[in-house]
């Protein structure tokens, strides 16, 4: 409880912060648009598997697929089964009873797959850490290509995340 506590001391209330610079984020879903269509040359499929998340990420995520900011329109959509994923969006710390549903999610994922961990608690364990009902980051049961780290991160540092692992600079 005391890290919790500790926590929100740290980063304060935040409650619907007003979205960036609409400059900003033009140029980040023009890169993000071009990035998809060039190497998918379809849309972009993410499955989002919420591995024990406290949900502000989830929020998070809903928000990218809001109005505002609107991933459907970049090629980017979500799909309900791994089978049909080219990137899984992870978030929250791995409780153990979600340990073995996220490998086979992993594992029925088609290759090549991409993993983002979406969240301090997905990156590093969050105040959480690793106990014995939690596995701690997401790197520590599947690879993780890119982490968003942030509590919670926002729709934009989340669209910056997806275009890190989907572009090919990286590699």
């Amino acid at each position: 409880m005391y890290q919790l506590l500790k926590q929100i001391a740290k980063v304060g209330i935040k409650t619907e912060a007003p979205p960036d610079a609409d400059e900003r984020l033009r140029v980040l879903s023009g890169e993000l648009d071009a990035v998809v269509l060039k190497h998918f040359g379809r849309a972009l499929a993410i499955r989002h598997v919420d591995a024990g998340s406290c949900n502000g990420c989830e929020l998070e995520i809903h928000a990218t697929n809001s109005p505002y900011y609107n991933l459907e329109r970049l090629g980017i959509k979500f799909v309900a089964s791994p089978r049909h994923a080219d990137l899984l969006l992870v978030t929250g710390p791995v409780s153990r009873n979600m340990e073995e549903a996220l490998r086979r999610t992993y594992e029925a994922t088609p290759d090549p797959k991409l993993v983002v961990s979406i969240g301090d608690c997905a990156c590093d364990g969050g105040v959480f850490g690793e106990s014995y009902a939690s596995c701690g980051r997401v790197a520590n049961v599947i690879p993780v290509d890119v982490a968003v780290p942030g509590c919670p991160p926002t729709p934009t540092a989340i669209m910056q995340g997806i275009l890190t692992a989907v572009s090919p600079r990286r590699k």
